[in-house]
């Protein structure tokens, strides 16, 4: 069975099948580790199809079981598993693809479903081992066959013939239910359906991680004009600072955050939802007259994303960094009733308190929206993201604000969450703010 704890999720050492063996590996492997949600998701599906129990694997029953859903939640809605499934698949091609190039087994778990199929690899895709346990198969316990040496040729015959029947039945509930899917999905969702337009790609803006770092070893601030005239990489030629040379390889290189391109994946999900598409740009390769037409989302906190400077002037929940105290805060410029004036995450904190920021506002030129998602941490941007791809957490603060003709108007929120091993946990709402 799956023992858990604050460290992680993994099978029961009790076990010497090498499929959990392979488990335990992917999922103390660095891509991993910090992952616990998608660890969870995998350790829980291999589990219970290694039991036999494949039938019971399902998106309802996942939702409830990991995710805080209650058994009769609308699937069709609230997306987080299909979201973090998509996740764990895009993981998973990761760590084959690197650690786990030699493994002689891969796990697959195809779209449209939630199964683990445990597929040997070919000599060119792994170096062969020896397994212990039960043979490896796909999928875990398929069916017998009969032995074609004692079957005579006209059973034969009419056993292809089942077979094939098999197959196409098979293939067409497939396609029903693929189409099905299909269906649910094309419902008008309250913000996607106003980030994603079928006539206008959405442009997304991923952060600059070199530029957190440049942060961090200079203990300087960065404007936005600044990054865009690029001359903060020529005002670190100090060949006695090794720490200095380090900042101006940074400042050169090309860095993004993990929950970044995770973000990016779902957002193109979404867009394919509402018949839309993404156009990715690292944050240097922006020009402000790219903000001036049409919709953007911008992921990380001015630390990682500077273009998020242009919206500042007219946001009341902004960032702010103390590096002498190692405080990244968020300030509340106009507190209202009992709201702090500030919410703190202190780099030091035993609780990992960390605050994410979702703000949807207008563009530049006001015929548009702009999605913020910035975090005084990578755990909260990504609690940010999670509060937004989540329709259980997002569509009980949309519903009171929507407006008599059912759009919503701008808003911004601050959440508070804790910081797990790099991940956020289930956030709360400390404010918001909503405009005309």
């Amino acid at each position: 069975m799956i023992s858990s704890n604050r460290e992680g999720v993994s099978f029961g050492t009790s076990s010497t099948d090498s499929r959990r063996e392979l488990v335990d590996r992917i999922i103390a492997s660095p891509l991993f580790s910090k992952a616990e949600r998608i660890s969870s998701l995998l350790v829980y599906i291999c589990d219970i199809a290694l039991e036999g129990r494949e039938s019971e694997i399902s998106e309802q029953k996942i939702g409830a079981a990991l995710f805080g859903r209650s058994a009769d939640y609308d699937s069709s809605i609230d997306g987080i598993v299909r979201t973090q499934a998509s996740r764990l698949r895009q993981k998973l091609d990761l760590y084959f693809e690197t650690e786990g190039v030699d493994e002689p087994v891969r796990i697959v778990i195809p779209k449209g479903g939630y199964v683990p199929f445990f597929v040997p690899r070919t000599p060119k895709e792994a170096v062969p081992a020896v397994l212990s346990g039960p043979p490896v198969s796909v999928p875990v316990n398929p069916p017998r066959l009969p032995d074609e040496t004692n079957v005579p040729r006209t059973a034969k015959s009419r056993l292809a013939w089942i077979l094939v029947a098999i197959l196409s039945m098979s293939m067409l509930g497939m396609f029903l239910h693929y189409r099905g899917l299909s269906r649910k999905s094309r419902h008008v969702h309250p913000l996607w359906s106003q980030i994603f337009r079928a006539d206008q790609p959405t442009l997304v803006v991923t952060g600059d991680s070199g530029l957190v770092m440049w942060h961090g070893i200079t203990g300087r601030e960065l404007d936005l004009s600044e990054y865009i005239a690029g001359n903060f990489r020529a005002q670190l030629s100090t060949p006695a600072m090794p720490s200095l040379e380090l900042a101006g390889d940074l400042s050169s290189r090309r860095y993004t955050s993990n929950v970044d391109l995770e973000i990016v994946h779902a957002l193109d999900l979404h867009a394919e939802e509402q018949t839309s598409k993404l156009v990715i740009r690292f944050a240097r390769d922006v020009r402000p007259n790219d903000f001036k037409e049409g919709n953007v989302v911008l992921i990380g906190a001015t630390e990682a994303n500077p273009w998020v400077q242009m919206f500042e002037p007219r946001m009341n929940f902004v960032f702010s960094n103390d590096r002498a105290r190692k405080v990244m805060s968020v300030l509340n410029r106009a507190p209202r009733d009992k709201e702090a004036p500030r919410w703190d995450s202190v780099y030091a904190d035993a609780q990992h308190r960390v605050y994410g920021v979702v703000a949807y506002l207008p563009n530049l030129n006001g015929d548009g929206n702009a999605l913020i998602l910035e975090g005084t941490s990578m755990a909260g941007t990504e609690s940010a993201w999670d509060f937004v791809s989540d329709d259980s957490q997002l569509s009980p603060f949309l519903d009171p604000i929507r407006r008599s003709d059912g759009s919503i108007p701008h808003f911004e929120i601050v959440l508070g969450t804790n910081n797990f091993n790099g991940s956020a946990a289930k956030s709360t709402v400390l404010a918001w703010r909503t405009y005309p």
